[in-house]
């Protein structure tokens, strides 16, 4: 099969590896028919994650097609449509047991493109398959469903929830790429007073805006006399940092009120300054996490009932050959306008249900 192979920092190939084959009776062999490319990769491929090697393949998001399943699998079979989650689950170690599979101790956790080969290929090893894959309704499309793999469940638990964003609060997202823009569709959940929307490229606030940010900012426009502006002073509620780098997240620190929250969700492959001489004082609560996806089955209810909406998120599509072309599109986001990039061919299309039926009168 091919797959986008790591070869070191600043190179990658598309190119022949072998195909996965089934080493644990709780493994799946999955087809892949949508896959995504996620702003962590460019930060693998930067060498901002010294820990994954060359030679692995990347990407931990996707939907495909069950072709094989170990003699332990019970939740799927073959021909099953799923999803397939960024965070692979022991389900037996304590941090599993408490539904914070991020941090698996028991060889999940974040393992697909990181350290055991990924879904940017034709079929991808997906272990402890009960837990880390998700059957799919046909009402919900491949390429809708692959937002759920990692960028809107981390948007809602490392963003939102972590952030405790409530009603009538002032949310500043520091970052309009796709985990930024998710943190808008799920924050507005929470029904916030505003939304304030930081990033460089005007393309990517506009997409804010569509999503339902009340404000923008250039980060180069005074976003920070901006929040001081609608808040009379006082600061933001929440500050969710999602870009990953230290520019970014000292920003949020400035913006917050004195008992805020910043929530970084952002991949940073460089020390931060954190200003405890402002900061002592002020009762800020920081959070940092790595998504657990505990929240996937609940989002993609969501989904499946049309209460999530994925308008402004993909951007590109390419067939699953032109991964090359789909990360040079998505690499050079501030010129081609590009938000979520989508590989695969021929799609499945979400099936319609009709209206019930107006109940009988009599």
């Amino acid at each position: 099969m091919k797959a986008l192979v790591f070869q070191g920092p600043g190179r990658t190939a598309w190119q022949e590896v072998p195909d996965p084959d089934i080493k644990d009776a709780a493994d799946a062999i999955v087809r892949v028919d949508a896959v995504t490319i996620c702003g962590t990769d460019l930060h693998i491929i930067k060498g901002d994650v010294p820990e994954v090697e060359p030679g692995r393949v990347l990407g931990h998001e996707a939907v495909g097609t069950v072709v094989e399943t170990g003699g332990d699998v019970r939740s799927v079979r073959p021909g099953d449509r799923v999803l397939i989650s960024c965070i692979s689950a022991c389900g037996r170690c304590r941090f599993c047991r408490e539904g914070r599979y991020g941090q698996c101790r028991g060889g999940g956790g974040w393992v697909l493109g990181h350290t055991i080969d990924g879904t940017q290929a034709e079929y991808v090893r997906v272990p402890f398959a009960d837990l880390s894959v998700y059957a799919l309704p046909n009402t919900v499309d491949s390429f809708d469903a692959v937002l759920l793999a990692d960028i809107f469940p981390t948007s809602y638990e490392v963003g939102v929830l972590n952030g405790g964003v409530g009603p009538g609060d002032t949310v500043v997202v520091v970052g309009a790429g796709p985990i930024g823009l998710a943190a808008i569709a799920t924050a507005r959940l929470y029904s916030p007073g505003r939304v304030v929307v930081v990033d460089l490229a005007e393309s990517r606030l506009a997409a804010a805006r569509k999503l339902g940010a009340d404000a923008t900012a250039g980060a180069d426009e005074g976003p920070e006399q901006l929040i001081e502006d609608l808040t009379d002073g006082l600061g933001a509620d929440v500050v969710i940092e999602a870009v990953g780098v230290p520019e970014a997240f000292e920003m949020c620190t400035r913006m917050v009120r004195p008992g805020g929250r910043v929530a970084n969700i952002g991949v940073h492959g460089k020390p931060a300054v954190l200003h405890l001489e402002d900061l002592w004082i002020k009762d800020v609560t920081i959070t940092t996490g790595l998504v657990d996806t505990s929240s996937t089955p609940m989002l993609l209810r969501m989904m499946a009932a049309g209460r999530l909406t994925s308008a402004e998120l993909i951007t590109h599509r390419f067939e699953l050959g032109e991964m090359e072309q789909a990360y040079e599109v998505f690499g050079r986001a501030a010129e081609t306008g590009a938000v979520k990039v989508a590989l695969g061919g021929p799609q499945h299309t979400a099936v319609s249900v009709p209206d019930a039926p107006a109940p009988d009168a009599r």
